[in-house]
């Protein structure tokens, strides 16, 4: 059986800061994800999407911030289950918790962290009669290596950030991209909407709004889509991929068994306080939570991570106060005993 302080379920870019703030409160993690490689989403479907709202990046691909939070973690030594669900939870007497996954291995904690994102996730498919027979050919739902396009006709489909901001990124990468959008507005960032904008009037980007694709042209693979603007009839724009954006739709899996509040497939926590489900002990943060005001940012995520670690911490360690110092003054210490001292102040005097 693994022992450790946190366990935490998803080993998303949540899943991993909690680890680094868990570590400066000298608790030890480990992180269960059904997913062969730590990341999550960032790295699963889109490693290649930039990223513009992570503090002190201006852009940053998605692949290189789940890298980057690996290094920042490297020193506190979390343990990995991958490639398996969590499954089951049974509360024990002394209020810890055994979590066992469905390939039946056991992890015993002090402290469950639900950061699991999304959940299990499939994309959300347009009505396209013959669409199915063209998936992977020519026709993909997730965008996992830009230079799959390069030099290719590409088609997109949808109104919200994703198909914003891959529309943005491909310019440079395809030798054209069109956006299709059912509606004139878009629900995306307004910043991208405005790229958006000048990219069409500067001639990179096709945009044709309201309208639809309503069919797949091509024998073997994709040559085309049949687009429908509205009050207009159809007709065909040629095109090497068609890349329908309209986003996941996404299942808690076996948590929802867990005897979890749930509300719209995330789970209800105290955001007052401390981010703990309706269960003692059991906390969720990150995309898979829900409360007032709720925003599903990984920046919230970073946040959330953080006080509910302070709250861990006051749960493993009932009878210690712990006084909060800032890295810059204390700096990082390890488990292997080493001290990362912060630089000394230079103080220079005005004459």
């Amino acid at each position: 059986m693994i022992t450790t302080d946190i366990l935490i379920i998803g080993a998303g870019p949540t899943g991993l800061f909690t680890v680094f703030e868990a570590g400066l409160l000298k608790l030890r993690c480990h992180l269960i994800d059904a997913l062969p490689q730590a990341g999550g989403q960032c790295s699963e479907i889109y490693p290649k999407k930039p990223i513009y709202d992570i503090p002190a990046y201006p852009e940053i691909l998605a692949g290189d911030l789940t890298d980057k939070l690996m290094e920042q973690i490297k020193q506190f030594e979390p343990g990995f289950t991958l490639g398996e669900r969590a499954e089951t939870i049974e509360k024990q007497e002394d209020e810890t918790f055994i979590v066992t996954t469905n390939k039946g291995t056991k992890h015993h904690a002090k402290v469950v962290a639900i950061a699991g994102g999304l959940g299990s996730f499939e994309p959300r498919k347009p009505p396209i009669p013959n669409i199915a027979n063209f998936e992977d050919k020519g026709v993909e739902y997730i965008i996992r290596d830009p230079e799959f396009y390069r030099d290719k006709k590409v088609v997109i489909s949808g109104g919200g950030d994703s198909a914003l901001d891959w529309a943005i990124f491909l310019t440079d990468v395809a030798s054209s991209i069109t956006l299709i959008h059912r509606r004139n507005e878009f629900r995306g960032a307004l910043d991208s909407v405005d790229k958006v904008q000048e990219l069409k009037d500067a001639g990179k980007i096709t945009m044709i709004t309201p309208a639809e694709v309503k069919g797949i042209v091509g024998t073997d693979k994709v040559t085309g889509v049949s687009v429908v603007q509205k009050g207009g009839e159809a007709f065909t724009i040629e095109t090497d991929h068609f890349i329908p954006l309209f986003g996941l739709s996404p299942k808690l899996g076996p948590i929802a068994n867990w005897g979890l509040e749930i509300e719209k497939n995330a789970i209800k926590v105290n955001n007052a306080l401390d981010y703990q489900t309706n269960i003692p002990g059991i906390y969720a943060i990150g995309d898979v939570n829900t409360y007032p005001g709720k925003l599903k940012l990984i920046l919230c995520g970073f946040h959330e991570a953080t006080l509910m670690c302070q709250s861990a911490y006051q749960r493993i360690f009932l009878d210690k106060k712990y006084v909060m110092k800032y890295t810059t003054v204390g700096g990082v210490d390890g488990f292997d005993g080493t001290r990362k001292e912060a630089p000394k102040a230079v103080i220079k005097k005005i004459e």
